[in-house]
C-alpha cells in the first residue's frame, strides 16, 4: 500500500467539488477559520464525508468542529492516514 498524504491542494480540490468553491486553499488562507472563508457546516459535512471516502479514513465526528481552519483539518487528516499506515 502507497503511503499517501493530504496538503492544501487536495483540500482545496475536494472542496471545489463538495462545496463549489472557486477559492483555492494556500498558504495564505490556511489559518483562516472556515466560516470566515464561506463554508458553512453541510459543506463541511460534505467535505469531511468526500475525503472519508477518497482517502478510505474514517475521521472523528469532532474533526469539523476541532478543525476550523484548513490547516487544522489538513493535520487531522493526516494524522488519521498515519495511523492507518502505522497499523
Amino acid at each position: 500500500m502507497q503511503k499517501r498524504t493530504f496538503d492544501l491542494s487536495d483540500l482545496s480540490r475536494i472542496l471545489r467539488v463538495a462545496a463549489g468553491s472557486k477559492t483555492e486553499i494556500d498558504a495564505e488562507l490556511a489559518n483562516e477559520r472556515f466560516d470566515d472563508l464561506g463554508y458553512d457546516s453541510l459543506a463541511l459535512l460534505e467535505t469531511n464525508g468526500r475525503i472519508e471516502r477518497e482517502y478510505d479514513i474514517t475521521l472523528e465526528d469532532s474533526t469539523i468542529a476541532d478543525a476550523y481552519t484548513p490547516a487544522l483539518l489538513v493535520e487531522a487528516v493526516n494524522r488519521q492516514l498515519a495511523a492507518v499506515y502505522a497499523s
